[in-house]
Protein backbone atom coordinates (compact mmCIF):
# COMPACT_ATOMS: atom_id res chain seq x y z
CA UNK A 1 0.00 0.00 0.00
CA UNK A 2 1.49 3.35 -1.02
CA UNK A 3 0.33 6.34 1.02
CA UNK A 4 0.72 9.77 -0.55
CA UNK A 5 1.30 12.43 2.11
CA UNK A 6 0.04 15.99 1.99
CA UNK A 7 2.73 18.72 1.73
CA UNK A 8 4.95 19.06 4.77
CA UNK A 9 3.52 22.43 5.81
CA UNK A 10 0.02 20.92 6.00
CA UNK A 11 0.91 18.13 8.47
CA UNK A 12 2.31 18.06 11.98
CA UNK A 13 4.38 14.88 11.79
CA UNK A 14 7.42 13.98 9.69
CA UNK A 15 7.79 10.92 7.48
CA UNK A 16 9.80 9.04 10.12
CA UNK A 17 7.27 9.79 12.85
CA UNK A 18 4.40 8.67 10.63
CA UNK A 19 6.24 5.44 9.76
CA UNK A 20 6.65 4.65 13.46
CA UNK A 21 2.95 5.33 14.14
CA UNK A 22 1.78 3.16 11.24
CA UNK A 23 4.09 0.30 12.19
CA UNK A 24 2.81 0.33 15.77
CA UNK A 25 -0.85 0.39 14.76
CA UNK A 26 -0.53 -2.27 12.06
CA UNK A 27 1.24 -4.62 14.47
CA UNK A 28 -1.84 -4.53 16.71
CA UNK A 29 -4.13 -5.82 13.95
CA UNK A 30 -4.84 -9.55 14.13
CA UNK A 31 -3.84 -11.56 11.07
CA UNK A 32 -1.63 -8.82 9.61
CA UNK A 33 2.00 -9.70 8.90
CA UNK A 34 4.15 -6.60 8.37
CA UNK A 35 6.80 -6.92 5.70
CA UNK A 36 7.99 -3.32 5.48
CA UNK A 37 6.82 0.12 6.55
CA UNK A 38 9.19 2.77 5.20
CA UNK A 39 9.28 6.26 3.78
CA UNK A 40 9.46 6.39 -0.01
CA UNK A 41 12.89 8.03 0.07
CA UNK A 42 14.23 4.92 1.83
CA UNK A 43 12.95 2.69 -0.97
CA UNK A 44 14.45 4.40 -4.01
CA UNK A 45 16.20 1.21 -5.19
CA UNK A 46 13.17 -0.88 -6.06
CA UNK A 47 11.75 -0.88 -2.54
CA UNK A 48 14.83 -2.47 -0.96
CA UNK A 49 15.35 -2.09 2.76
CA UNK A 50 18.45 -0.23 4.00
CA UNK A 51 19.88 -3.23 5.89
CA UNK A 52 20.67 -6.31 3.79
CA UNK A 53 22.91 -9.23 4.71
CA UNK A 54 23.43 -12.24 2.45
CA UNK A 55 24.05 -15.77 3.77
CA UNK A 56 25.57 -18.00 1.08
CA UNK A 57 26.21 -21.73 0.89
CA UNK A 58 25.39 -24.88 -1.06
CA UNK A 59 23.08 -27.06 1.04
CA UNK A 60 19.60 -25.61 1.46
CA UNK A 61 18.87 -27.49 4.69
CA UNK A 62 22.10 -26.25 6.27
CA UNK A 63 21.30 -22.72 5.12
CA UNK A 64 17.88 -22.99 6.73
CA UNK A 65 19.40 -24.03 10.08
CA UNK A 66 21.95 -21.19 10.06
CA UNK A 67 19.36 -18.66 8.87
CA UNK A 68 16.90 -19.48 11.65
CA UNK A 69 19.63 -19.14 14.30
CA UNK A 70 20.87 -15.85 12.85
CA UNK A 71 17.40 -14.37 12.49
CA UNK A 72 16.57 -15.22 16.11
CA UNK A 73 19.70 -13.37 17.29
CA UNK A 74 19.48 -10.22 15.16
CA UNK A 75 15.77 -9.75 15.90
CA UNK A 76 16.83 -8.78 19.44
CA UNK A 77 19.11 -5.95 18.25
CA UNK A 78 17.87 -2.49 19.21
CA UNK A 79 16.66 -0.57 16.16
CA UNK A 80 15.92 -3.59 13.94
CA UNK A 81 12.35 -3.57 12.60
CA UNK A 82 10.57 -5.32 9.72
CA UNK A 83 13.17 -8.10 9.74
CA UNK A 84 12.54 -10.46 6.85
CA UNK A 85 14.25 -13.48 5.31
CA UNK A 86 14.05 -14.67 1.71
CA UNK A 87 13.83 -18.23 3.03
CA UNK A 88 10.12 -18.98 2.98
CA UNK A 89 8.26 -21.96 4.36
CA UNK A 90 8.53 -25.11 2.25
CA UNK A 91 5.61 -26.05 0.01
CA UNK A 92 4.28 -29.52 -0.90
CA UNK A 93 5.87 -30.78 -4.11
CA UNK A 94 6.57 -33.90 -6.14
CA UNK A 95 10.13 -35.21 -6.38
CA UNK A 96 10.75 -36.97 -9.72
CA UNK A 97 13.66 -39.43 -9.48
CA UNK A 98 14.62 -40.84 -12.88
CA UNK A 99 15.86 -44.43 -13.22
CA UNK A 100 18.71 -43.72 -15.61
CA UNK A 101 19.21 -47.33 -16.75
CA UNK A 102 15.54 -47.92 -17.48
CA UNK A 103 15.26 -44.54 -19.21
CA UNK A 104 18.26 -45.34 -21.40
CA UNK A 105 16.79 -48.74 -22.33
CA UNK A 106 13.53 -47.10 -23.36
CA UNK A 107 15.25 -44.35 -25.35
CA UNK A 108 14.53 -41.42 -23.03
CA UNK A 109 17.33 -39.10 -21.84
CA UNK A 110 17.42 -36.88 -18.75
CA UNK A 111 17.54 -33.70 -20.82
CA UNK A 112 14.60 -34.93 -22.89
CA UNK A 113 12.53 -35.43 -19.74
CA UNK A 114 13.32 -31.91 -18.54
CA UNK A 115 12.58 -30.40 -21.94
CA UNK A 116 9.23 -32.19 -22.08
CA UNK A 117 8.14 -31.38 -18.51
CA UNK A 118 8.89 -27.65 -18.65
CA UNK A 119 6.21 -26.65 -21.20
CA UNK A 120 3.72 -29.24 -19.89
CA UNK A 121 3.85 -28.18 -16.24
CA UNK A 122 5.38 -24.70 -16.05
CA UNK A 123 4.31 -23.51 -19.48
CA UNK A 124 6.44 -22.16 -22.29
CA UNK A 125 5.99 -18.96 -24.33
CA UNK A 126 6.05 -20.05 -27.97
CA UNK A 127 4.91 -16.88 -29.73
CA UNK A 128 3.22 -13.52 -29.16
CA UNK A 129 -0.21 -12.17 -30.04
CA UNK A 130 -0.96 -8.53 -30.80
CA UNK A 131 -4.36 -7.02 -30.05
CA UNK A 132 -6.13 -4.20 -31.89
CA UNK A 133 -4.43 -1.56 -29.73
CA UNK A 134 -0.98 -2.86 -30.61
CA UNK A 135 -0.29 -4.52 -27.23
CA UNK A 136 1.74 -7.77 -27.39
CA UNK A 137 0.87 -10.78 -25.23
CA UNK A 138 2.76 -14.05 -24.77
CA UNK A 139 1.09 -17.22 -26.03
CA UNK A 140 1.98 -19.99 -23.57
CA UNK A 141 1.68 -23.73 -24.18
CA UNK A 142 0.73 -25.65 -21.03
CA UNK A 143 -1.35 -28.58 -19.88
CA UNK A 144 -4.78 -27.64 -18.64
CA UNK A 145 -5.13 -27.53 -14.87
CA UNK A 146 -7.42 -30.56 -14.93
CA UNK A 147 -4.65 -32.68 -16.48
CA UNK A 148 -2.03 -31.90 -13.80
CA UNK A 149 -3.92 -32.18 -10.53
CA UNK A 150 -2.38 -35.23 -8.81
CA UNK A 151 0.41 -37.79 -8.92
CA UNK A 152 -1.40 -40.02 -11.42
CA UNK A 153 -1.62 -37.16 -13.89
CA UNK A 154 2.13 -36.58 -13.58
CA UNK A 155 2.79 -40.35 -13.90
CA UNK A 156 0.88 -40.47 -17.20
CA UNK A 157 2.74 -37.60 -18.89
CA UNK A 158 3.90 -38.91 -22.31
CA UNK A 159 7.53 -38.84 -23.47
CA UNK A 160 8.79 -39.60 -26.98
CA UNK A 161 11.20 -42.56 -27.21
CA UNK A 162 14.29 -42.34 -29.39
CA UNK A 163 14.61 -46.15 -29.77
CA UNK A 164 11.19 -47.75 -29.67
CA UNK A 165 9.21 -47.61 -32.93
CA UNK A 166 5.66 -48.88 -33.47
CA UNK A 167 4.29 -50.79 -36.47
CA UNK A 168 3.70 -47.57 -38.38
CA UNK A 169 7.33 -46.59 -38.05
CA UNK A 170 6.60 -43.78 -35.60
CA UNK A 171 8.29 -43.36 -32.18
CA UNK A 172 6.59 -45.04 -29.24
CA UNK A 173 5.26 -42.87 -26.38
CA UNK A 174 6.66 -43.73 -22.93
CA UNK A 175 4.88 -42.70 -19.74
CA UNK A 176 6.94 -40.70 -17.24
CA UNK A 177 6.04 -43.18 -14.49
CA UNK A 178 7.66 -46.01 -16.47
CA UNK A 179 11.13 -44.43 -16.21
CA UNK A 180 10.88 -42.43 -12.98
CA UNK A 181 9.62 -42.63 -9.40
CA UNK A 182 7.34 -39.83 -8.20
CA UNK A 183 7.44 -39.13 -4.44
CA UNK A 184 5.82 -36.58 -2.16
CA UNK A 185 8.32 -33.96 -0.99
CA UNK A 186 8.71 -30.48 0.44
CA UNK A 187 10.04 -27.92 -2.01
CA UNK A 188 11.42 -24.41 -1.50
CA UNK A 189 9.12 -21.55 -2.48
CA UNK A 190 12.05 -19.87 -4.19
CA UNK A 191 15.78 -20.47 -4.49
CA UNK A 192 18.02 -17.41 -4.72
CA UNK A 193 21.57 -17.63 -6.02
CA UNK A 194 24.50 -15.24 -5.80
CA UNK A 195 28.06 -15.89 -6.97
CA UNK A 196 27.14 -19.51 -7.85
CA UNK A 197 26.00 -20.13 -4.25
CA UNK A 198 22.52 -20.56 -2.86
CA UNK A 199 21.55 -17.50 -0.88
CA UNK A 200 19.34 -16.47 2.01
CA UNK A 201 18.90 -12.69 2.06
CA UNK A 202 18.05 -10.93 5.33
CA UNK A 203 16.57 -7.45 5.05
CA UNK A 204 15.41 -5.00 7.70
CA UNK A 205 14.40 -1.41 8.30
CA UNK A 206 15.81 0.67 11.14
CA UNK A 207 14.08 2.76 13.76
CA UNK A 208 15.59 5.05 16.38
CA UNK A 209 19.22 4.31 15.43
CA UNK A 210 21.48 5.06 12.45
CA UNK A 211 21.54 2.35 9.80
CA UNK A 212 25.34 2.16 10.10
CA UNK A 213 25.19 1.31 13.82
CA UNK A 214 22.48 -1.30 13.33
CA UNK A 215 24.38 -2.84 10.41
CA UNK A 216 27.55 -2.99 12.52
CA UNK A 217 25.69 -4.88 15.26
CA UNK A 218 24.30 -7.35 12.71
CA UNK A 219 27.80 -7.90 11.27
CA UNK A 220 29.09 -8.52 14.79
CA UNK A 221 26.47 -11.23 15.33
CA UNK A 222 27.42 -12.82 11.99
CA UNK A 223 31.14 -12.79 12.84
CA UNK A 224 30.51 -14.59 16.15
CA UNK A 225 28.65 -17.50 14.55
CA UNK A 226 30.60 -20.67 13.83
CA UNK A 227 29.87 -21.39 10.17
CA UNK A 228 30.70 -24.67 8.39
CA UNK A 229 33.24 -24.59 5.59
CA UNK A 230 31.81 -23.09 2.41
CA UNK A 231 29.27 -20.84 4.15
CA UNK A 232 29.67 -17.08 4.60
CA UNK A 233 27.90 -13.79 5.31
CA UNK A 234 28.19 -10.81 2.96
CA UNK A 235 27.05 -7.21 3.47
CA UNK A 236 24.62 -5.88 0.87
CA UNK A 237 22.29 -2.91 0.49
CA UNK A 238 22.74 0.56 1.97
CA UNK A 239 25.57 -0.42 4.32
CA UNK A 240 27.68 -1.72 1.44
CA UNK A 241 26.93 1.41 -0.59
CA UNK A 242 27.85 3.54 2.43
CA UNK A 243 31.20 1.79 2.84
CA UNK A 244 32.00 2.32 -0.83
CA UNK A 245 30.90 5.96 -0.67
CA UNK A 246 33.01 6.48 2.45
CA UNK A 247 36.05 5.14 0.59
CA UNK A 248 35.45 7.46 -2.36
CA UNK A 249 34.84 10.45 -0.05
CA UNK A 250 38.03 9.71 1.90
CA UNK A 251 40.03 9.65 -1.33
CA UNK A 252 38.44 12.94 -2.42
CA UNK A 253 39.20 14.46 0.99
CA UNK A 254 42.87 13.47 0.86
CA UNK A 255 43.22 14.83 -2.68
CA UNK A 256 41.50 18.07 -1.66
CA UNK A 257 43.96 18.58 1.22
CA UNK A 258 46.94 17.89 -1.05
CA UNK A 259 45.72 20.28 -3.75
CA UNK A 260 45.08 22.99 -1.14
CA UNK A 261 48.62 22.60 0.19
CA UNK A 262 50.18 22.74 -3.29
CA UNK A 263 48.19 25.82 -4.32
CA UNK A 264 48.93 27.66 -1.07
CA UNK A 265 52.60 26.72 -1.29
CA UNK A 266 52.81 28.21 -4.78
CA UNK A 267 50.94 31.37 -3.76
CA UNK A 268 52.94 32.09 -0.61
CA UNK A 269 56.23 30.67 -1.94
CA UNK A 270 56.67 28.78 1.32
CA UNK A 271 56.36 25.29 2.77
CA UNK A 272 55.54 26.60 6.27
CA UNK A 273 52.74 29.11 5.71
CA UNK A 274 50.39 26.56 4.04
CA UNK A 275 50.65 24.42 7.19
CA UNK A 276 49.66 27.43 9.29
CA UNK A 277 46.66 28.10 7.08
CA UNK A 278 45.61 24.45 6.89
CA UNK A 279 45.50 24.20 10.68
CA UNK A 280 41.92 25.45 10.32
CA UNK A 281 40.91 22.17 8.62
CA UNK A 282 40.92 19.91 11.70
CA UNK A 283 39.32 22.73 13.69
CA UNK A 284 36.30 22.57 11.40
CA UNK A 285 35.78 18.85 12.11
CA UNK A 286 35.02 19.69 15.74
CA UNK A 287 32.02 21.71 14.62
CA UNK A 288 30.97 19.12 12.05
CA UNK A 289 30.52 16.29 14.53
CA UNK A 290 29.11 18.60 17.20
CA UNK A 291 26.47 19.92 14.76
CA UNK A 292 25.55 16.41 13.59
CA UNK A 293 25.13 15.35 17.22
CA UNK A 294 23.03 18.36 18.22
CA UNK A 295 20.79 18.12 15.13
CA UNK A 296 20.51 14.32 15.50
CA UNK A 297 21.86 13.80 12.00
CA UNK A 298 24.00 10.91 10.84
CA UNK A 299 27.28 10.63 8.98
CA UNK A 300 25.89 9.73 5.55
CA UNK A 301 26.75 10.50 1.95
CA UNK A 302 25.30 14.03 2.18
CA UNK A 303 27.26 14.95 5.31
CA UNK A 304 30.41 13.53 3.66
CA UNK A 305 29.82 15.80 0.67
CA UNK A 306 29.49 18.70 3.10
CA UNK A 307 32.82 17.83 4.74
CA UNK A 308 34.60 17.75 1.36
CA UNK A 309 33.09 21.14 0.46
CA UNK A 310 34.12 22.45 3.87
CA UNK A 311 37.80 21.83 3.17
CA UNK A 312 37.79 24.58 0.55
CA UNK A 313 35.71 27.03 2.58
CA UNK A 314 37.35 27.12 5.99
CA UNK A 315 40.84 28.00 4.73
CA UNK A 316 39.73 31.44 3.49
CA UNK A 317 39.74 32.98 6.99
CA UNK A 318 43.28 31.79 7.68
CA UNK A 319 44.38 33.02 4.24
CA UNK A 320 43.04 36.51 5.03
CA UNK A 321 44.93 36.60 8.33
CA UNK A 322 48.27 35.20 7.13
CA UNK A 323 48.30 37.29 3.95
CA UNK A 324 47.65 40.50 5.90
CA UNK A 325 50.37 39.59 8.44
CA UNK A 326 52.93 38.99 5.68
CA UNK A 327 52.04 42.23 3.89
CA UNK A 328 52.33 44.21 7.14
CA UNK A 329 55.74 42.70 7.93
CA UNK A 330 56.96 43.60 4.42
CA UNK A 331 55.91 47.20 5.11
CA UNK A 332 58.18 47.30 8.17
CA UNK A 333 55.84 46.35 10.98
CA UNK A 334 57.11 43.91 13.63
CA UNK A 335 55.54 40.50 13.88
CA UNK A 336 53.50 40.92 17.08
CA UNK A 337 52.07 44.23 15.95
CA UNK A 338 51.27 42.81 12.49
CA UNK A 339 49.34 39.92 14.07
CA UNK A 340 47.26 42.26 16.25
CA UNK A 341 46.49 44.61 13.37
CA UNK A 342 45.58 41.68 11.08
CA UNK A 343 43.17 40.19 13.61
CA UNK A 344 41.51 43.56 14.20
CA UNK A 345 41.33 44.54 10.52
CA UNK A 346 40.20 41.19 9.11
CA UNK A 347 37.68 40.39 11.85
CA UNK A 348 34.82 42.24 10.18
CA UNK A 349 35.11 40.66 6.68
CA UNK A 350 35.61 37.21 8.26
CA UNK A 351 32.43 37.54 10.32
CA UNK A 352 30.48 38.94 7.35
CA UNK A 353 31.39 36.10 5.00
CA UNK A 354 30.77 33.49 7.70
CA UNK A 355 27.35 34.96 8.51
CA UNK A 356 26.45 34.99 4.80
CA UNK A 357 27.34 31.30 4.40
CA UNK A 358 25.47 30.26 7.55
CA UNK A 359 22.33 32.20 6.64
CA UNK A 360 22.43 30.78 3.11
CA UNK A 361 22.51 27.24 4.50
CA UNK A 362 19.73 27.74 7.07
CA UNK A 363 16.77 26.83 4.79
CA UNK A 364 18.43 23.51 3.92
CA UNK A 365 19.47 22.87 7.53
CA UNK A 366 15.95 23.53 8.85
CA UNK A 367 14.41 21.22 6.25
CA UNK A 368 11.94 23.79 4.98
CA UNK A 369 11.58 22.37 1.45
CA UNK A 370 10.00 19.14 0.23
CA UNK A 371 12.35 16.21 0.75
CA UNK A 372 14.94 18.43 2.41
CA UNK A 373 15.25 16.15 5.46
CA UNK A 374 17.46 13.83 3.42
CA UNK A 375 19.87 16.63 2.41
CA UNK A 376 19.84 18.47 5.75
CA UNK A 377 22.98 16.69 7.14
CA UNK A 378 25.07 18.41 4.45
CA UNK A 379 23.98 21.83 5.73
CA UNK A 380 24.46 20.75 9.36
CA UNK A 381 28.05 19.72 8.62
CA UNK A 382 28.81 22.94 6.73
CA UNK A 383 27.30 25.27 9.33
CA UNK A 384 28.98 23.55 12.27
CA UNK A 385 32.36 23.41 10.55
CA UNK A 386 32.27 27.04 9.40
CA UNK A 387 31.27 28.37 12.83
CA UNK A 388 33.91 26.53 14.86
CA UNK A 389 36.68 27.13 12.33
CA UNK A 390 35.86 30.86 12.27
CA UNK A 391 36.05 31.21 16.05
CA UNK A 392 39.09 28.99 16.56
CA UNK A 393 40.99 30.30 13.51
CA UNK A 394 41.20 33.78 15.07
CA UNK A 395 43.03 32.24 18.03
CA UNK A 396 44.90 29.20 16.73
CA UNK A 397 46.27 30.55 13.43
CA UNK A 398 48.15 33.54 14.98
CA UNK A 399 49.63 31.25 17.63
CA UNK A 400 50.75 28.65 15.09
CA UNK A 401 52.10 31.38 12.80
CA UNK A 402 54.28 32.61 15.67
CA UNK A 403 55.52 29.11 16.50
CA UNK A 404 56.29 28.20 12.87
CA UNK A 405 57.97 31.57 12.30
CA UNK A 406 60.19 31.07 15.38
CA UNK A 407 61.03 27.57 14.16
CA UNK A 408 61.89 28.91 10.72
CA UNK A 409 64.13 31.62 12.19
CA UNK A 410 65.81 29.04 14.42
CA UNK A 411 66.58 26.79 11.47
CA UNK A 412 67.86 29.72 9.43
CA UNK A 413 70.07 30.79 12.35
CA UNK A 414 71.61 27.32 12.62
CA UNK A 415 72.29 27.28 8.89
CA UNK A 416 73.91 30.73 9.09
CA UNK A 417 76.15 29.68 12.00
CA UNK A 418 77.12 26.50 10.17
CA UNK A 419 78.03 28.44 7.02
CA UNK A 420 80.08 31.00 9.01
CA UNK A 421 82.02 28.26 10.83
CA UNK A 422 82.71 26.45 7.58
CA UNK A 423 83.95 29.70 5.97
CA UNK A 424 86.28 30.46 8.92
CA UNK A 425 87.73 26.96 8.81
CA UNK A 426 88.47 27.34 5.11
CA UNK A 427 90.26 30.69 5.72
CA UNK A 428 92.32 29.19 8.57
CA UNK A 429 93.48 26.39 6.31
Amino acid sequence: IRVRLVPKKERKVSQKELVSILRQRLSQMAGVEISSVAAAKESISGGLKPIQISLQGQDLNQLRTIAEEYQAKVSKIDGVVDLESSLKAARPAYAIKVDREKAADMGVSISQIGTALRPLLAGDAVTTWQDAQGENYDVRVQLSQADRQNRDDIWALPLTSNRLVNANGQPEMVMLGEVARIDDAQGASQINRRNLYREVLFSANVQGRPAGDVGADMREVASQMQLPAGYRFQIQGQNKDMEESLGYATTALILAVLFIYFVLGAQFNSFIHPLTIMSSLPLSLIGVFLALFVCRSTLNIFSLIGIVMLMGLVTKNAILLVDFILQSIKEGMNREQAILVAARTRLRPILMTTAAMVVGMLPLALGLGEGSEQRAPMAHALIGGVLTSTVLTLVVVPVLYTLFDDLSLMLKGKKTVAKTTHHQNMEHK
